[in-house]
């Protein structure tokens, strides 16, 4: 008898490596980058909240309690009555919803009381690399010589964009908290890309941002995380707005449309290859600082960009060359 199982098909992704096809694969990408991009939004939308006097507890609760109930309507309706597919993948939702929204995010904001944002960064942003070492650890797909380069490329581009041959002051437990944010960041790939249940991308999002926005809460309440707010306008490339303005930008698009664009993209590229797409989270960082913030980057971070891009397609080409074991047979 032989299984079907998630590595035998090819890095989670039904069209993985196993099932050419390359219009799923395109629109993955597609989605990849777009999650990227939104996801790199919250910081410029951020900064100026937390300048105004926001607690980064405050802002991160807010953006995935709006985010939740944004996709939560969409991600029952995805369902149509199969309530059975939530009974069957309540673990997975539960371990999305804590590892990847929550458990990401709390501990990377717990690494930055630590750490300088650039090593934070950068030890998190590691999560490719825990990604194809679970696969290869636990599901037996090696990778090839292409992608072993194109990591090697993309995490030299990161040292650029981060700045972090200026010099930094590392902290043990700083790091600590960092590497446990890295592994919710994994956990989000691996997770996100896991479709062996059928379970559809809107409702895995809706309800891992439900988990997530009920245990950030939680943490508030148990003053683990502090939530202060602040009425006061922010202002934005000159322009002054209402507080509501980012913080329903942030739930909208940094939450809403990244996650779920995030998990689509895990299932048509594999956790492998959109790991090291959602690299580009970092360039579209800057990106959007120097639109919104004036914020503009350095000749080094333009060519740390540069070697990031360059990375994600090698990486995307040695998917070809990742050697995957045989289908289970009992």
């Amino acid at each position: 008898m032989t299984h079907d199982t998630p590595a035998a098909r090819g890095d989670f992704a039904p069209g993985g490596p196993g099932r050419g096809d390359s219009g799923r694969r395109s629109g993955g990408l597609g989605l990849a980058l777009v999650s990227a991009a939104s996801f790199a939004l919250s910081g410029a939308l951020a900064r100026p909240l937390l300048g105004a006097g926001w607690s980064p507890g405050a802002v991160v609760g807010l953006r995935i309690a709006i985010g939740a109930l944004v996709v939560l309507p969409f991600g029952l309706a995805a369902l149509r009555g199969r309530w059975g597919l939530l009974r069957r993948n309540a673990g997975r939702i539960v371990g999305y919803g804590l590892l990847a929204v929550a458990g990401a995010q709390f501990c990377y904001f717990s690494a930055v009381q630590h750490l300088q944002v650039g090593p934070a960064l950068m030890i998190e942003y590691a999560a490719p690399v825990a990604v194809v070492g679970w696969l290869w650890a636990r599901h037996g797909q090696r990778p090839g010589r292409l992608t072993v380069a194109g990591a090697a490329v993309a995490a030299l581009g990161l040292l650029l964009v981060l700045d972090l041959f200026s010099g930094a002051d590392l902290d043990p437990l700083g790091i600590a908290w960092a590497l446990a944010a890295m592994v919710g960041a994994a956990a989000y790939f691996l997770i996100s890309a896991d479709d062996a249940d059928g379970l559809p991308p809107l409702a895995l999002a809706a309800g891992g941002l439900v988990v997530g926005g009920l245990a950030l809460g939680l943490l508030g309440l148990v003053g683990a995380l502090p939530m202060v707010a602040s009425l006061d306008p922010v202002s934005y490339a000159g322009a002054t707005v209402s507080w509501w303005v980012p913080v329903l930008l942030l739930g909208v698009l940094t939450a809403a449309l990244s996650y779920v664009t995030g998990i689509g993209a895990a299932r048509a590229l594999g956790s492998r290859v959109a790991s090291f797409v959602a690299l580009s989270e970092v360039v579209f960082a800057v990106l959007w600082a120097w639109l919104l913030l004036a914020e503009l980057p350095g000749p080094v971070q333009l060519l740390g960009g540069l070697l990031i891009l360059g990375g994600v397609v090698l990486v995307k080409a040695g998917e070809r060359a990742v050697v995957a074991p045989e289908p289970v047979t009992v």
